[in-house]
């Protein structure tokens, strides 16, 4: 029997991390070797990820300080569509072979008419799909550059509920139409930010302009924009025939949030729908409930959305209809007063809350409805 290893040997690093610091990485590498055929359907990538890019950093220096610096490690990437002359930021994205086909199939269905006119819908936009050439089983999704749902922060309670409405509508039209999102978590949960910044912010470092002269700051409030709510990543969503009933049941799936009771040492097939409902309420839960004082008024929803028994968590019917009832019993103050963090000191909360008033007082003469919806 062969003894423990010598102390000091040197493990062998796989080529593909053998790189140097700010270096394209793996997943990187794909789309270099795809940048022509890209440009061809109209498609230009950033200047990393040019022929010609020599980096404006130096050995020793963080990439991430730097705008041709920034990588991706997922398989998606941020790009520019031209067309007849017009730029339009876009993502694009690429599913995995063997899954890939699903998703695109699932984004296809929700994007296509008739599903696609209902206002209930909170799909993402897909533009177009492109099949690449040389490798036939993958396909490219193109969407409009998004913003995580909380990016910049929200201000009012009515702004919150705003959000909530859309997100609930949203998995409640997907389930009307049989469809299990399994992983509508914090991370795919957009805002369509169009209008929000006078200087454009960057695609793949969002807290940072376009240009990379600074922090990219809003210029208008989710009051003043009435901003519309997307879901996205439809790489563990599943369709169920009406045979499947109320509560289709599939092996458990982890998707971004690891705390689902029935998904915990457990192999069991479980009801995707009550997953999706407690995706929800534990978002909500922990994103607002948690780090902001004054969201008692979604105690009795949200604890019934995330009962550890999922047979006893509402359906989503409920869960709007429920909702819809807490929404109107909120009144006009608490819709427009500001959110305000658990961690927050009160010798800045009171200079905060004067200006957010002296702010709030003009939306209330302009007529800007405390409850931002599209």
């Amino acid at each position: 029997m062969e003894g423990p290893p010598t102390v000091g040997v040197k493990i062998p690093i796989p080529p593909e991390y053998d790189r140097p610091l700010g270096a394209l990485g793996k997943e990187e590498d794909w789309w270099t070797e795809h940048r022509d055929w890209l440009a061809t359907c109209g498609y230009q990538l950033r200047r990393r990820y040019q022929a010609d890019w020599t980096p404006s950093f130096k050995p020793g220096d963080w990439p991430d300080n730097y705008e041709d610096g920034v990588s991706i490690y997922k398989p998606v990437l941020d790009a520019t569509r031209i067309v007849n002359g017009v730029e339009q930021d876009v993502i694009l994205k690429r599913p995995p072979a063997r899954a890939g086909s699903e998703e695109v199939e699932t984004f296809e269905l929700l994007t296509s008419e008739p599903l696609a006119a209902d206002p209930r819908n909170h799909t993402a936009p897909l533009l177009t799909v492109l099949q690449v050439p040389d490798e036939p089983e993958k396909r490219l999704l193109v969407m409009p550059l998004l913003r995580l749902f909380d990016s910049p922060k929200f201000e009012t309670f009515g702004e919150a509920i705003a959000f909530f409405t859309q997100i609930f509508e949203g998995i409640q039209f997907m389930h009307e139409h049989r469809i299990a999102h399994r992983d509508c978590t914090h991370n795919n949960i957009m805002m369509d930010p169009t209008g929000m910044y006078s200087v454009a912010f960057h695609p793949a470092k969002q807290n940072m302009r376009r240009d990379w002269k600074g922090k990219a700051k809003p210029r208008r409030t989710r009051t003043q924009l009435r901003p519309r709510y997307f879901l996205i990543d439809f790489g563990l969503s599943r369709f169920y025939p009406q045979s499947a009933g109320d509560a289709p049941m599939d092996l458990p799936v982890q998707g971004g949030d690891k705390s689902v009771p029935e998904h915990v040492n457990c192999h069991d097939p479980c009801d995707s729908f009550a997953v999706d409902v407690y995706y929800l309420g534990n978002l909500i839960r922990e994103e607002f409930m948690m780090r902001y004082h004054g969201f008692s008024f979604m105690r009795p929803l949200v604890e019934d959305m995330v009962a550890r028994d999922p047979s006893k968590r509402p359906k989503m019917d409920e869960v709007v209809a429920r909702f819809k009832e807490i929404r109107e019993s909120v009144n006009f103050w608490k819709l427009r007063s500001r959110m305000v963090p658990r961690k927050e000191w009160r010798i800045v909360g009171f200079p905060r809350s004067l200006g957010h008033w002296y702010r709030r007082l003009g939306y209330i003469i302009t007529r800007k409805s405390a409850i931002p919806d599209p």
